[in-house]
């Protein structure tokens, strides 16, 4: 049995980018190269819909959603530390091709943006496994109605990814 369960972890890790998918970090995953992303609709986002505080990056972290409408949802996201914004973003969470794009701008707190004015950073869409949306390189978890778990692979000045966790709840606004 011991042996069994070997040879199929190993299956799994030899063959994730065939499947589709590879293991980013603990908590996300990234598309093999030349793999699409499973269907999906905005609507299989739509809980995420409405405010969320929590941590992350070391400060707070707010984070507000629309609810799914023509196709997309619209975010922002705001962090703080020691009661002084550090940098926002807008998100769209958009319908494309069958699936899903969760693509975004940062600004800094005097509003310049961080990318070019025709760039975004993007997140494609990987597959829904029980209460978790993976995106490469980003996983949100629905721990409950009212708890959000949302994962980050973030890449290191030496190159290895770090995983940044945020635990948010749902804001009463």
């Amino acid at each position: 049995m011991k042996h069994l369960l070997t040879v199929v972890g190993a299956f799994f890790i030899l063959c994730g980018p065939i499947l589709g998918q590879v293991k980013n970090t603990e908590n996300t995953l990234k598309l093999a190269e030349g793999q699409a992303s499973e269907k999906a609709t905005a609507a299989d986002m739509a809980w995420l819909a409405g405010s969320w505080t929590g941590t992350g990056l070391g400060g707070v972290s707010e984070e507000t959603w629309s609810k799914p409408n023509g196709g997309i949802m619209i975010g922002t996201y705001r962090l703080i530390k020691e009661n002084k914004p550090v940098f926002y973003e807008m998100m769209w969470l958009l319908e494309t091709e069958g699936t899903l794009i969760l693509r975004l701008k940062h600004f800094s707190p005097d509003l310049v943006g961080w990318e070019e004015k025709d760039k975004s950073v993007d997140f494609k869409f990987v597959k829904k496994e029980g209460k978790r949306m993976y995106f490469s390189g980003l996983t949100f978890e629905q721990a409950s109605k009212d708890e959000l778990n949302i994962f980050l692979a973030l890449r290191q000045r030496d190159g290895t990814l770090k995983e940044e966790v945020f635990r948010m709840k749902r804001s009463a606004n």
